[in-house]
């Protein structure tokens, strides 16, 4: 797939003012400082697209990303970021959570990985929790150029021992760098294989 165009619709902290789900999504997800907004731009070859910031947790609104006048990946807010206060946390999780289980144009969850890590618990509570909603997601490990090869995989290995607890098939999964471009072609092809088989959805029109 090439990216011919990439442009901010909207930012949302209310379900009921998303664009209406006649358009393939995909939600790109991910523990605060994992690389998400790099990982858009990246993918959009367009920097600046989504704002990148040294402060985790920055970004805390439902972002709309309009592809090629065709498909959307939306930037929702990073769990786990602990400076947040109780009460914010709790409402992000609601609307998160709700956009998820209930946006019918949703193809796909992408999470993403800090694949420098051992696997953090918090990264596999929200994929079972994915799980047992029947959700489609896959998985992205970012920053892969932070180490060597063998370190990643290793990594990746971890994650995906510790997913078989609970899941009979670990998710694919992709390996990327925002910084050497890693992982770019795999994902938009997987993206634009999906799109080719997308029906809009019935919705019920909101007032």
């Amino acid at each position: 797939m090439i990216v011919k165009s990439a442009e901010f619709i909207c930012s949302n902290t209310q379900i009921s003012k998303l664009p209406p789900p006649v358009k393939a999504e995909y939600a790109f997800i991910g523990r605060s400082n994992v690389g998400k907004s790099s990982l858009i731009n990246m993918l959009t070859a367009k920097k600046g697209l989504a704002k990148t910031s040294q402060t985790p947790g920055k970004t805390q609104l439902i972002n709309h990303f309009y592809i090629n006048e065709s498909w959307y990946i939306v930037d929702l807010p990073g769990y786990g970021y602990a400076r947040a206060s109780k009460t914010n946390k709790a409402n992000w999780s609601k609307f998160i959570h709700t956009y998820l289980d209930k946006r019918e144009s949703l193809q796909c969850v992408m999470v993403l990985i800090d694949s420098r890590l051992e696997p953090q618990k918090i990264d596999l509570e929200f994929c079972n929790w994915l799980g047992e909603k029947g959700l489609s997601f896959v998985l992205i490990f970012t920053k892969a150029d932070k180490q060597s090869s063998v370190k990643t995989d290793q990594n990746i290995a971890k994650f995906k021992k510790a997913l078989q607890a609970t899941f009979e098939e670990v998710p694919h999964y992709f390996v990327t760098s925002s910084e050497t471009q890693l992982g770019r072609e795999e994902i938009l092809a997987f993206i634009d294989t999906i799109n080719k088989d997308f029906v809009i959805p019935h919705f019920e029109p909101r007032d």
